[in-house]
């Protein structure tokens, strides 16, 4: 059943066109025992997501960069996927994963795109790092200890709530009209508590596989640098200083996430740009759309070439070569070329001159009216924003090498882990 299984992604990789992006991590189970999990995502003929778990395989050497570097390029070789399908790698902010995904990038041209889940996450705690904020967390955690160990204190606790009409779970209130908070306190964390939901909704939203996420992160970016900003002071531009890369556009640094935010017709008046820098990124979009067909038009005229054999053609001396030929061939060819080119320009202006989709709209089933656009969209379009669907594999790692399955072996575990997400 697994060698079924393993046929059948085979086929669907072998089968695509598109561009394909992996999303990486590593993780120890309950017998000490490390894995590296592998999954790839891309976007069908039909545009529909896809996504595959390639495998959970067993680490047995240090898990040092360049190790991590050729286990991928294991894994990725073993599914008979060529390096230039690959588009990029998504992976968490640890050093030696980092390395590996820069290797990568300069070995086989493979963006390294870090995950937005980790860098929110590191976000928090830096901000948490912040004496009044870590004096009255340290304050509301002792009082929460106290009622924890405590069974008296707790049912003092709730005789006191139902006197003072408050609810009764001490989980929802904490009773803070009760518990000897002082009022800065008691304001900060509310305010604190305010801030975090914006960053609960938008790593929630960056998790998730069945839809796109990468074209979202820099305009969530920008909405949670001015939630922060009106909900407390001490938190306002951290996001943007850990996502400068993914907020700013340049010509030195172009950030993947905001040429798939142009590429998304849910934003793509890049309003989180000024216009210097958005007509920078129309400009890009133009130029890729260009390299993109000229790259397709090539490989169909090679193939052509081959079909049909090579024409006889007429030899042309040196001197010929230089003073130019008297034939149109190439004027017709330079002619062909250049309406070509103008009619992908005009196709990205009459894009970004667009009405934009609406936000609770699925940008995949839009792409079709712009065809020179549209194989380009889905190069970018299919990263996912976290390296959230490789964790998930080991969540389904997790139930099946349990306890009670300790002993169960790495190959095992990785079939049975492959057959449950596949």
């Amino acid at each position: 059943k697994y060698e079924t299984s393993l046929a059948k992604v085979k086929e669907a990789l072998k089968a695509t066109e598109n561009k394909i992006a992996l999303t990486t991590d590593a993780w120890t189970s309950v017998a000490t025992e490390a894995y590296l999990g592998i999954a790839c995502h891309f976007i069908s003929d039909g545009w529909e997501l896809t996504s595959f778990c390639l495998t959970t395989m067993p680490l047995e050497e240090r898990h040092t960069g360049p190790n991590i570097a050729a286990w991928v390029e294991q894994a990725v070789e073993r599914f008979e996927i060529p390096t230039s399908k690959i588009v990029a790698v998504v992976h968490d902010n640890g050093s030696n994963v980092a390395l590996a995904a820069n290797i990568l990038q300069e070995k086989n041209g493979w963006v390294s795109v870090c995950c937005a889940g980790h860098t929110l996450q590191l976000v928090i705690n830096h901000a948490l790092k912040n004496p009044q904020i870590s004096k009255a967390l340290g304050a509301s955690r002792s009082l929460v200890e106290h009622f924890k160990r405590s069974e008296l204190a707790a049912s003092n606790l709730k005789l006191k709530q139902k006197q003072m009409g408050t609810p009764e779970d001490p989980a929802t209130q904490r009773g803070k009209q009760y518990l000897d908070l002082k009022s800065d306190q008691r304001t900060l964390l509310e305010e604190l508590a305010q801030a975090l939901q914006a960053f609960e909704c938008a790593t929630v939203y960056l998790s998730g596989e069945s839809y796109v996420t990468v074209s979202a992160l820099p305009p969530l970016v920008k909405g949670l640098l001015k939630s922060t900003h009106t909900s407390y002071e001490t938190c306002a531009g951290l996001p943007g200083s850990c996502f400068k890369g993914e907020v700013t556009f340049t010509d030195d640094k172009q950030s993947k996430q905001i040429i798939a935010a142009a590429l998304d017709p849910r934003f793509l008046q890049l309003k989180f740009l000024t216009p210097e820098e958005r007509f920078s990124v129309q400009n890009k979009v133009q130029a890729l759309a260009l390299q993109n067909m000229d790259r397709s038009t090539g490989n169909q005229d090679a193939t052509a070439s081959a079909e049909k054999g090579s024409p006889n053609r007429r030899t042309v001396s040196v001197l010929d070569s230089l003073l130019g030929s008297d034939s149109t061939d190439s004027d017709n060819d330079d002619s062909e070329e250049d309406a070509h080119n103008q009619k992908i320009r005009d196709e990205v202006l009459m894009y970004f001159g667009e009405q934009p989709l609406s936000k609770t709209q699925s940008p995949l089933s839009w792409w079709k009216w712009f065809p020179a656009l549209a194989s380009l969209a889905k190069s970018f379009l299919c990263i996912p924003a976290t390296s959230t669907p490789s964790e998930r594999l080991f969540s389904a790692a997790g139930n099946i090498a349990s306890k009670k399955r300790a002993s169960l072996s790495p190959e095992h575990l990785n079939m049975l882990t492959c057959l449950h997400c596949n």
